[in-house]
């Protein structure tokens, strides 16, 4: 059966030992914080969304006055097929199919299911499978959700898409801020995975008692209103994959998405499930956190290339969330596989590590401001230079000067991973072929 514990550090100087204690008391504070601030948070989101739809569905300000003194505004209901949440062209054989495709499922998994049900369909005139939200045993709600779709004019393509981090969703937060460390061990305790963030394997659909056990055995909490993300979709895949002997699957997801993502193939590998990695036809995570340490990183290597699956992992510029947690003494949390950086002129580059790897560095402080003025200019000029499907919102470009306060905030939007899987030079698909 496998289990989940608490790593023991007994190597470590007295200096990074008081330094890890630190983080993890500063994180279980930063959790406490934000378990108060739950409600103010979402509903000073709710209000910011509400307002944003409000212009959008009027025309914007000057529509909107218009229409108050007409007495017809137009008033977008949450949870329709057009309310868009404040996160919120491809052509089969081209070399950037699935990457855009899988960018676009990252994008779509922060909408309601209303809207992506929509978009799926008649946008990417594709089948659209579901729409899930999922149970986490440790904050004991239902706090992960995932959308599910399949290609209709060649279904042999399921897309898999975990979401991210919503800005005004403190349980998310929580996630992100939960670093404890667990030990995972296969049933017969002969393979161990070590330090593996905790917020993120708790989220994936880790059990309090069982941990990771490879069958639910009943699980007291996983019924059909609280599943657990992993065991669900792997349920679902299976009955999929079984009913179409030439399918393949994909998944992906942004921010804590990707990290979702990347997880779940990791528990595929821990759970010894080689029929369905053989139907994996890649991982693809967009400004995807740090998931576990040097030892983690060097099992995902060698499942992943027992099983021949492919990992892509898009880094964009200055992004501060993927540079998270850090990467030294402390913390031991290390990225692993290739890099596939691109800078804001979006030319991509295969690299070991993105530059500036723990963001905060004296070096890098002065070319990090100076990049965010230029995305600022840019985010004015890509239209006329790329094409007026590359313009940006009102929202996204206040979002941008927000970013020459904090350099690398911005990068971390879902908008620069949607356009460097467009714009990109795009040789990263066939580097691991």
């Amino acid at each position: 059966m496998a289990t989940g514990e608490e790593f023991s550090e007994s190597y470590l100087s007295p200096w990074d030992d008081i330094r890890r204690r630190f983080v993890i008391f500063a994180s279980i504070v930063a959790q406490k914080v934000l378990m108060w601030a739950e409600k103010p948070i979402a509903e000073m989101g709710s209000l910011i969304e509400i307002w944003l739809n409000l212009l959008s569905s009027n025309g914007g300000f000057f529509g909107l006055l218009v229409n108050h003194i007409r007495g017809k505004v137009v008033k977008p209901e949450e949870l329709s097929k057009k309310f868009v949440s404040f996160i919120g062209d491809i052509k089969k054989g081209d070399g950037r199919y699935n990457s855009s495709l899988a960018m676009m499922a990252a994008k779509l998994s922060y909408e309601n299911e209303a809207f992506v049900e929509a978009a799926i369909q008649d946008q990417l005139k594709m089948a659209f499978i579901g729409f899930y939200k999922f149970w986490n045993d440790y904050q004991n709600q239902l706090t992960t959700y995932a959308t599910m779709f399949q290609d209709t004019l060649d279904p042999n393509l399921i897309v898999v898409a975990f979401r991210g981090i919503s800005p005004f969703n403190a349980k998310d937060w929580m996630t992100d801020f939960d670093i404890s460390w667990y030990e995972l061990k296969d049933e017969n305790n002969s393979k161990t995975i070590d330090r593996i963030h905790g917020g993120f394997m708790k989220a994936l659909g880790l059990e309090k008692i069982k941990g990771w056990p490879k069958e639910l055995e009943p699980p007291p909490n996983a019924t059909k209103e609280h599943p657990f993300a992993f065991y669900k979709i792997r349920e679902m895949l299976k009955d999929i994959l079984e009913k179409n002997s030439n399918a393949k699957f994909i998944v992906t997801g942004h921010s804590l998405g990707g990290a979702l993502a990347i997880l779940f193939a990791g528990v595929l590998g821990l759970h010894e499930e080689t029929w369905l990695l053989k139907r994996l036809e890649g991982v693809y995570t967009f400004g995807q956190p740090r998931v576990g340490d040097e030892r983690f990183g060097r099992y995902m290597m060698k499942m992943m290339e027992d099983q021949d699956v492919r990992y892509f992992r898009y880094v964009y510029g200055n992004d501060i969330v993927l540079r998270l947690p850090f990467d030294d003494k402390s913390l031991f949390f290390k990225h692993f596989g290739t890099t596939l950086y691109f800078n804001s002129f979006y030319d991509d580059k295969v690299m070991e590590e993105e530059p500036n790897k723990n963001y905060f560095s004296i070096v890098w402080t002065i070319p990090k401001y100076i990049n965010a003025f230029w995305e600022v200019t840019r985010s004015f000029i890509l239209p006329y230079w790329k094409g007026k499907e590359y313009k940006e919102s009102h929202v996204e470009r206040l979002f941008r000067i927000v970013g020459m306060i904090i350099p690398g905030l911005a990068a971390h939007g879902p908008k620069d991973y949607v356009d460097v899987t467009r714009l990109g030079t795009q040789l990263v698909p066939t580097i691991n072929e």
